[in-house]
């Protein structure tokens, strides 16, 4: 890249974003602090309105020279999920040509909506490592859940759970969404559990934003994801993979979260379910008993043989 396309990639990375700091222009264009030093103080010589604080970044003057073109909050919160998608393409070179389209995008957006998607980002996640088939969400479902998030509110929904006919009324204070297994979810503090849980939007069949602020304020996504990364690595942990039928897995749902469950996917009108368990003999073991004559054991061998020994015990003193 010759130095005029850096400066004026640098300008609009200046539009798309509150803040910049020299050192991520540095790492982006593959460049020293010194170049962009320099660069800054061309912009500057060219009557940009740049202002620079040592530690925090450089700031363009809101408003300056924008673009006719405006989007609202509601296509900045669209872009800002298809660049989360776009993010695990394997093609890199499309990869980084949207990389460069969104912070044109940026570059257009006013004060407020910037602050906006940089808050609404580090609560969007996507884990899948190549996106297959995305199942499509009915309605406004993922416009009210960020809504929710951006500005800190009660969502009210219907939920249907897996295997259950009946629906339930929840109040949630959601901190984020992710997709994986070509599925949407939220991660929310549920008011009728009294604890965070884990919710598929394509289950929600009713959904509203209500003007009820948080009861407290709630880790975001990242957060979140980095205590229970924490909590998992203080443990040893062990990989359990369980298929049980459909018409049973909805009685495993309130209590799965307490075993390490990570994900599940519907196969054959079976569910697969996938945990990461720190007591898997004493805890997991005989929980899954419970349910174990609807259900057969994917992995480990180790888990069949604990069933085994647990079940002649148990045998012996019939």
């Amino acid at each position: 890249m010759n130095r005029f396309d850096r400066i004026t990639a640098i300008l609009i990375q200046l539009q798309s974003k509150s803040v910049v700091k020299a050192q991520d222009l540095a790492e982006r264009f593959e460049v020293s602090l010194r170049t962009i030093y320099r660069d800054i103080r061309t912009l500057e010589e060219a009557g940009v309105p740049l202002y620079g604080e040592a530690g925090v970044g450089y700031s363009i003057v809101d408003g300056y020279r924008l673009p006719p073109v405006m989007f609202t909050k509601e296509e900045a919160m669209a872009f800002v999920t298809a660049e989360k998608l776009m993010e695990r393409l394997t093609d890199n070179a499309i990869r980084k040509h949207f990389e460069s389209a969104m912070y044109k995008v940026k570059s257009v957006l006013r004060g407020s909506e910037k602050d906006f998607v940089e808050n609404l980002e580090s609560h969007i996640h996507v884990r899948d490592r190549k996106i297959r088939q995305p199942h499509t969400i009915p309605g406004n479902i993922l416009e009210v859940l960020f809504r929710g998030i951006s500005e800190k509110k009660v969502v009210k929904m219907t939920y249907r759970a897996l295997g259950r006919e009946e629906k339930t009324e929840r109040f949630i204070e959601p901190i984020g969404v992710y997709h994986e297994n070509d599925h949407w979810y939220t991660i929310g503090y549920c008011h009728l559990r009294e604890d965070y849980r884990h919710f598929r939007a394509d289950r929600i069949h009713g959904i509203e934003l209500t003007d009820r602020d948080r009861l407290s304020e709630r880790a975001t996504l990242q957060e979140y994801q980095e205590e229970w990364e924490k909590r998992r690595k203080s443990y040893t942990v062990q990989k359990a993979v369980i298929r049980v039928e459909k018409s049973v897995a909805m009685y495993m749902q309130d209590r799965k979260h307490y075993f390490g469950f990570v994900s599940e996917t519907e196969k054959d009108g079976m569910v697969e379910m996938t945990f990461l368990t720190s007591s898997m003999e004493n805890g997991f073991a005989r929980w899954y008993l419970m349910f174990a004559d609807y259900a057969e054991i994917v992995e480990p061998a180790s888990l069949k043989k604990t069933l085994r020994d647990i079940l002649e015990k148990i045998s012996g003193r019939l």
